[in-house]
């Protein structure tokens, strides 16, 4: 991956003991230690979750077709060892126009990143006290519930922000109106992984955004924008706010979006920070 990695469609890592790092795509791959068991796209609802061997966090994933009839969302959940160190990742991706890159990502990011000489160093020189790290590339998009309260920590690519239209047409391209506001008249987001044709205008660069992990931070929800598309970021928050089991939760958000008419895949992520709470209750369902 060369010296400089890059994280698209939306992902996440989290770094424990004492330090979480979590980048946003758009995956989910469960591994506990060293065994690794990878989640494909299911036609089906599917759902699982875990605990942390330290106990620091818990996580569940749901993901349903909705009302589409093909699946092309892609989760992996990861928890593994690097050089003593418990590393969790986390992820969701949202393929668009077929499956295949979004699953050749769940496929190969996280062990890429793992595998880079310099993961651990850099995190560690990186990353002072406990930090949750949220890197984002394409719609799919991140939201942490702290003092209770709803907050984005991830932006939405979308060609139309003044920004993001600038750069494509620096780069040679054009932004249109085709339904929605789209590169080259096709693409509706305007950072992504894959999209061959269009690589020169619609990056894979992520955004990244950092928050402490301390006692006010409550959890993270990460999901595909058939979530989001139906559900606001405070309306998700206040939905599983209660909801201790990260399973349940996710698969509470996957099921209010598909009863509020969701269109697309629906793929949910929770974590739940578990520093100053009892972790004990939670038991390992996936």
């Amino acid at each position: 991956m060369g010296n400089k990695v890059k994280l698209g469609k939306r992902g996440i890592v989290s770094k424990s003991p004492e330090k979480f790092k979590l980048e946003r795509m758009g995956y989910l791959n469960s591994v506990l230690s060293s065994s690794s068991q990878v989640h494909a796209a299911e036609d089906s609802p599917v759902s699982g979750g875990g605990l942390s061997q330290n106990g620091k966090f818990s996580y569940g994933y749901a993901s349903s077709p909705g009302k589409r009839s093909s699946m092309e969302d892609f989760y992996e959940t990861r928890i593994d060892g690097v050089d003593g160190e418990i590393v969790g990742l986390f992820g969701v991706f949202d393929g668009h126009g077929g499956a295949r890159a979004a699953e050749y990502v769940k496929q190969h990011l996280f062990s890429n990143l793992i595998k880079h000489p310099k993961f651990i160093s850099d995190t560690k020189s990186a990353i002072v006290g406990d930090r949750l790290l949220v890197a984002n590339v394409g719609d799919s998009r991140a939201v942490i519930c702290r003092g209770g309260n709803a907050i984005a920590v991830s932006r939405d690519h979308k060609p139309d922000q003044t920004d993001e239209r600038q750069r494509i047409e620096n780069a040679g391209g054009f932004v249109m109106w085709a339904g929605t506001w789209r590169v080259g008249g096709v693409l509706a987001v305007s950072r992504a992984f894959g999209d061959r044709l269009l690589k020169q205008y619609v990056v894979a660069d992520p955004e990244i955004q950092e928050e402490k992990v301390d006692s006010s931070l409550e959890f993270l929800i990460l999901a595909s924008d058939g979530l989001w598309d139906v559900v606001s970021n405070e309306e998700a928050v206040a939905m599983i706010k209660k909801i201790d089991d990260a399973e349940e939760a996710a698969k509470k958000l996957m099921q209010e979006a598909y009863q509020r008419g969701s269109s697309d895949n629906i793929t949910c992520v929770v974590v739940r920070f578990l520093t100053n709470q009892g972790a004990s209750s939670h038991t390992n369902s996936g």
